[in-house]
């Protein structure tokens, strides 16, 4: 995690939110009927006054008002506060999510604790995508720049023929939880080469994902890539002429447990 990243990098700007006229009944339901939240903000239009959890809701009746069980003495972020302050503020307050608020007090996002985590596992992909970068620019001797957005994945030509079923539990359960590095992809003249995350691809595909965010280094002027030809040498058009190893651990287990 780079000591300059603030909170806006990495938070979620679509948030949840319920009135503080909402009845305990109506918030449980939404918690219920939602994938994986456990709390909301309570908002006055798009006035922060609080926030609910599943454990203020215990016990209570039904008919409650959110604003009588709220905390409303909450802990809230800036989206110009630096990442490794938000982190120390999540880690000493046990506090799972911190809403963000700008200057006028209104809502802009939320930053959670798998945010965090998010920015410590993409911190050596920059590196990696400025690494290939500089390669294409030497061998090819053509400009190229980056852009991150999210590509479909139907839309992927893959470079790496195979992968470890065993590996695609891990990376499944990363992006499950909003964990998973995002893709590089080259996008050259208009053909997507997937660099790097064949098996995140893969477990996108079992999740039922049509997109994956990606950092994507798009070469001004087309070139023949040698990744380009192997792929169409080993017959690579699309994500399904992935073949899946199921027979055989990664070899990475397998030395380190020779090791042992």
């Amino acid at each position: 995690m780079s000591g300059n990243a603030t909170v806006k990098e990495y938070m979620t700007r679509e948030v949840s939110t319920v009135s503080p006229d909402a009845t305990v009944a109506d918030v449980a339901r939404r918690i219920i009927e939602s994938d994986g939240h456990n709390g909301f903000p309570v908002c006055n239009g798009r006035k922060v006054e609080g926030f609910v959890n599943a454990r203020d809701i215990l016990m209570t009746d039904n008919d409650a008002p959110i604003f009588t069980v709220m905390t409303d003495d909450i802990i809230v972020a800036h989206p110009e506060m630096k990442l490794t302050d938000a982190a120390r503020v999540i880690l000493r307050s046990g506090i799972q999510k911190l809403p963000v608020v700008d200057d006028a007090g209104n809502l802009v996002g939320i930053i959670s604790n798998t945010d965090v985590i998010r920015s410590q596992i993409e911190r050596a992909t920059p590196e990696k995508v400025g690494k290939l970068m500089r390669t294409l620019e030497q061998i090819h001797d053509v400009p190229v720049h980056e852009e991150r957005r999210l590509v479909s994945i139907s839309s992927l030509i893959p470079t790496q023929a195979r992968v470890y079923a065993d590996e695609l539990e891990g990376r499944r359960y990363e992006l499950e939880r909003g964990l998973a590095e995002p893709l590089v992809v080259i996008d050259n003249d208009g053909t997507l080469l997937l660099a790097d995350g064949h098996h995140r691809v893969l477990a996108a595909v079992r999740s039922e994902m049509d997109e994956m965010d990606a950092y994507v280094i798009v070469i001004d002027d087309v070139v023949e890539l040698g990744m380009q030809r192997t792929a169409e040498k080993e017959g690579l058009t699309s994500i399904d002429d992935i073949d899946i190893v199921d027979y055989a651990r990664h070899p990475l287990i397998e030395t380190t447990k020779r090791l042992q």
